[in-house]
């Protein structure tokens, strides 16, 4: 019989990283409850609605709180769109912090996604976690969204922004949609391609939350990323070797304007060099460091 080390809530549970998570903490001994966004089939599935207050009753008894869950960031950014970006993180981390500071069993630890989209557009500035935030729509959403998390550190509770990098999977996220143009040999790099991309491999996002589960000593913002980025130039040229295609059609920055709108500047070329300082000090070990190897391994090429 396992040993139950702990029981975790979780929201966006089935989103690429809580999909991935879960069965990782599960294989690790602990309970998982999910908060979900409708009445779910799921047994023992907690219903909510991130942009409503949760009852502090509901969110008792957890040994961790993860939270996840938000509204995708890609898409043309009309002003809806924002609007909805903005209030799934900033109103569900508040709502959500809020009733955890005020449960009667409040948890050890309240762990609220965050992104590098906090630092902006910063050229070849080496970023850490202690570097201010950036100008734009997106460090705007990210600082409201780790400051979101206040009521639950103002309770005592150990409390975790995890700034998450360029995340890569074939199950989703950029890698995913970069693949079939690749594969078809119309890849390229995004505009100059000097802008920095800080990448991590799926196993090593979900790695460092059960790190940071486990590890007391680590609260505040962290930076979960490779320690070693690349630019899109590297990054495009080493995904087309590994997938044995070239890379020879780039996207001019103003036809990545067209088609994205302000998320192309924002997201795909806006260069952030980030470098996981606190995960580093505090003794995490990657499970990938380097680029090729990691697209291999994906890839299984």
């Amino acid at each position: 019989m396992t040993t139950v080390r702990g029981k975790i809530l979780i929201s966006g549970g089935s989103g690429l990283i809580g999909s991935a998570l879960c069965p990782l903490l599960a294989a690790n001994g602990y309970q998982i409850t999910r908060l979900v966004r409708r009445r779910s089939s799921e047994e023992g599935g907690i219903s909510w609605d991130a942009e409503k207050p949760l009852a502090p009753g509901s969110v008792s008894g957890f040994d961790a709180v993860i939270h996840l869950a938000g509204e995708t960031i890609v898409g043309r950014w009309t002003k809806e769109k924002k609007t909805a970006i903005r209030n799934s993180r900033v109103l569900g981390t508040k709502n959500l912090a809020e009733a955890v500071s005020r449960a009667p069993q409040r948890p050890q630890v309240f762990i609220s996604a965050s992104a590098i989209g906090y630092y902006g557009d910063r050229g070849e500035e080496v970023l850490r976690e202690g570097s201010p935030s950036g100008t734009g729509f997106l460090p705007e959403v990210c600082r409201e969204w780790e400051a979101a998390t206040k009521p639950a550190a103002d309770a005592g509770i150990r409390t975790l922004q995890m700034r998450f990098g360029v995340v890569l999977s074939a199950a989703g996220g950029a890698l995913a949609k970069m693949l079939t143009p690749f594969r078809l040999g119309l890849g390229g790099r995004i505009g100059n391609g000097r802008q920095w991309w800080s990448w991590v491999d799926l196993q090593d996002v979900v790695g460092a939350i059960l790190y940071v589960i486990k590890n007391s000593s680590l609260c505040g913002p962290v930076n979960v990323v490779s320690p070693n980025p690349v630019t899109n130039a590297e990054f495009t040229k080493t995904l087309a070797s590994v997938l044995s295609r070239p890379a020879i059609f780039p996207i001019p920055a103003f036809a990545a304007r067209i088609a994205f709108g302000e998320m192309a500047d924002e997201l795909f070329m806006a260069s952030q060099r980030v470098e996981p300082a606190r995960l580093l000090a505090s003794g995490y070990v990657f499970q990938q460091i380097d680029l090729e190897g990691c697209l291999r391994n994906i890839l299984r090429t």
